[in-house]
């Protein structure tokens, strides 16, 4: 008999259908670690909602969840999709997967945008620095001196998503890489119950356009120069909470707006990642000195999501009945009589 979690639900209920990325792809990790991350936290899969836009990163709602809802949308269109349907129905958690090409491209503007609304959804890039459905070509995040096969060498300084979701006020920023699946998974975790827009880049190697070894997108390059910011566990709310004494230094808990927690177990610096301008700054080295620099960096649980500014009604907007919706004939004579 199939293991199952606390909701009586077995790993295959989180899963969609087989993938058709690339054999190593890092998109179809990250895949994995979505689905563990929902069936560890015993997520229902009906109450979570999938977005996507346009590349082979927005393949994913195929891939995972295949009981949730999906939509895919235009290219650089899907913030404003994810928007639309979370006001609809507040109630169901928000799951994003874009790309370079997706979102830090054509769709700048919508990323910048639904950070400074603070959403609350997960918003994960899947950054490989090439545009892989489109056979290979040089993204807004490829490095300088990057050359690809199929467009030659870039000479444009790369977009770093990380400070882009800052200079945006974005209340949660981690970065992390595909090939440590541990880190990713636990990232995953502590945004699913993040009360606010969510970002992850995580690094995915493209197996096919851009994973040569000098590349700063590549398995090699990435398994040889990230940098932790620290040792990260998530705890949720109804767990008992164990406190450990870890050898390596001291921890540090962020309580989440839910009662649930994240550990930070300190590595190589004292880091503190409710300091915004610390965030910035450790995001600005690493850009320097070409670190690929992993973990929370940047969290504030506190600052109210979109939805906590609207006055929405208790009951889904997409859940009311025409009786529900309709003004009153009372009402309506007296908006009527004041316009005169």
């Amino acid at each position: 008999m199939a293991a199952t979690n606390k909701i009586g639900l077995s790993k295959s209920d989180y899963k969609g259908a087989p993938t058709t990325l690339c054999q190593g792809c890092g998109h179809n990790s990250i895949l994995s670690q979505i689905i563990a991350a929902c069936y560890e936290t015993d997520m229902l899969p009906e109450d979570i909602v999938k977005f996507s836009g346009i590349g082979c990163s927005s393949k994913a709602p195929t891939y995972m969840l295949d009981r949730s809802f999906g939509f895919n949308g235009l290219h650089g269109r899907m913030p404003a999709l994810a928007t639309g349907a979370l006001i609809g129905d507040p109630t169901l958690t928000g799951l994003a997967m874009s790309g370079d090409g997706d979102s830090i491209s054509i769709g700048m503007g919508q990323f910048k945008h639904v950070i400074r609304r603070n959403v609350p959804m997960v918003y994960i890039i899947a950054n490989n620095g090439t545009y892989g459905l489109t056979k290979g070509q040089l993204s807004a995040t490829s490095e300088v001196g990057l050359t690809l096969k199929k467009h030659g060498t870039n000479e444009l300084e790369p977009i770093d998503v990380c400070l882009e979701a800052m200079a945006s006020n974005a209340t949660f920023v981690a970065r992390a890489f595909a090939g440590n699946p541990k880190q990713v998974k636990t990232l995953i975790k502590a945004a699913l119950h993040h009360n606010g827009t969510a970002i992850l880049d995580i690094i995915s190697p493209c197996v096919t356009f851009n994973n040569a070894d000098d590349s700063l997108h590549s398995y090699a390059w990435g398994r040889e120069n990230k940098t932790p910011i620290h040792d990260l566990s998530f705890i949720p709310a109804r767990d008992e909470i164990m406190i450990e004494d870890f050898e390596e230094g001291t921890t540090q808990d962020v309580i989440m707006h839910d009662g649930s927690k994240v550990r930070l177990q300190k590595l190589e610096r004292d880091y503190d990642p409710t300091d915004r301008i610390a965030a910035v700054q450790i995001i600005e080295e690493a850009r320097a000195n070409h670190l690929l620099l992993t973990g929370l960096m940047y969290i504030s649980p506190d600052r109210p999501s979109l939805m906590d500014t609207l006055n929405l009604p208790e009951k889904p907007i997409n859940r009311l009945t025409p009786d529900e919706l309709r003004p009153s004939a009372d009402t309506l004579e007296t908006i009527n009589a004041a316009m005169f």
